[in-house]
Order: structure tokens, then sequence, then C-alpha cells
């Protein structure tokens, strides 16, 4: 493919300005595990050339049963020791909601806790396809939320075809993709993927679903690929964020 070409420049990451999935709250998840390690990928971020953060911790029944209250708190707490440590960057916070049984609930119940507004970050099982997208899609936007489905290349099942994307899309649904896919981070498979979706035009969002300071440090060594640089030609919404 031709977007595995390399340009000699590093793609600009201040285009995209916002970094809206993450997971950089100190542990509460399998993301960051102290505050050091936190301000650490936040000082990488802001090098970067990102203004703003929204992380995004995960949020699933009998693993992380992390609250609203629970995660406004530890942002207040990341947000005090990032002041302290004289980093500018703005920091909000959100969740990554695992679809399970308890999800429909939750919207039901207004028991989200979405960013910019009413965007609300949800991921599916890596290995065995959902059931009751539809319904989930419809009760979300019934209740006024915006449906952002997280990386959507990382879903074995959909690999080779974008159609399933194209459809949630057509819904109404935001697709994110993670910027790592598309340095092979996730395996050659999920790269293809995130090609095709970068070609296709079919990212509304990118995140770094950042877990650790490494994450970054492959996403900078691999900036100058193409693939980047194309992704940032596309009309994203994280600037608006």
């Amino acid at each position: 493919m031709g977007l595995f070409r390399r340009n000699n420049k590093p793609a600009d990451l201040s285009i995209l300005g916002v970094d809206m999935h993450s997971h950089l709250l100190p542990g509460i998840d399998d993301g960051s595990r102290s505050t050091d390690h936190s301000l650490g990928m936040i000082r990488k971020f802001q090098e970067l050339g990102y203004r703003k953060l929204i992380t995004t911790p995960h949020v699933m029944g009998g693993v992380y049963n992390n609250t609203s209250a629970l995660i406004l708190e530890k942002l207040e707490e990341l947000r005090f020791a990032a002041r302290s440590a004289g980093l500018t960057i703005e920091l909000d916070a959100s969740a990554e909601y695992y679809f399970d049984e308890t999800l429909f609930d939750r919207i039901k119940n207004k028991d989200l806790l979405p960013f910019s507004g009413n965007h609300v970050l949800f991921e599916f099982s890596f290995r065995n396809e959902p059931q009751q997208v539809d319904e989930l899609v419809f009760l979300m936007k019934s209740s006024g939320y915006q449906p952002v489905l997280a990386h959507f290349e990382r879903y074995v099942y959909y690999h080779g075809s974008t159609e399933m994307a194209r459809q949630l899309r057509e819904r109404g649904v935001f697709i994110q993709l993670n910027l790592n896919s598309l340095t092979g981070h996730y395996g050659p498979e999920v790269k293809k993927q995130a090609l095709r979706l970068v070609k296709e035009k079919l990212v509304d969002l990118a995140g770094s679903d950042c877990h650790r300071i490494e994450h970054l440090h492959i996403l900078e060594e691999n900036l100058s690929g193409k693939a980047f640089h194309e992704l940032l030609k596309l009309p994203l919404k994280n600037a608006s964020l």
C-alpha cells in the first residue's frame, strides 16, 4: 500500500491538539501506575504539541468498577500535581465504557461521564462480535449522547472490511482510530485495517490510547510514516473537543 511509504518530515500532532483516549489517571485501571508515571506521559504529550488531554479510564463491570465520582476525584488530584510540576496542558476526564450487559442500564440511568458535552467513548470485546449494536446506538442517540466507538481497527471480527464502520457512521457513530495502530504496535492485521480506514476516510477521531510512556515513544518514532500525514489531512474532530 502507498500509505506504507515514509515522509522525511514528522507529522505535526499539534494539528490534532486534543487527545481524547488515554489512561492517565493513576492506579484505577491498566494504565498509569503512579502520579509520577502520569506526569511523565503528560509532559511528553505537551512536547508532542497537544494542548488538551481527555483521559478515559476503563469502566468494565467486575473488572474496573470506576464511578464518575472517583474519576473526577482522581482528575482533580492529577490536575493539582500537573500544575505543581509546571505543566500547562489542559486536563479533562471521561471514561471508556465496555459494552456489556450493564451499559444499557448506565445509559438509561444517565450514569455516564461524557466529554465535550455529550460524547461517550465505548468499546467492544476484541474477540467476540457484539450483539444488539443497533439497539445500543439507538438508545445512546435517543438519550442525547454522541457515541464514539473506540479503536474500530482492533476488532478482529471486522478485519478485512470497513463496511461496519460505514454503517455505524451512517447511524451517527463517530469512529476513533488508535494512532499506534498505524505503527504496527498491535500487529500487522490491525495496521492493515487502520490503513483501510484512513484511505477510505472513515476516521472521525484519533486517539493515543496511551497506557504508558512507551506508547508515546513508539508514536514519536513513527511520525514520519506517510499514513500519519494522510490521517491528519482528514477532517478529524479532535481540535473541536
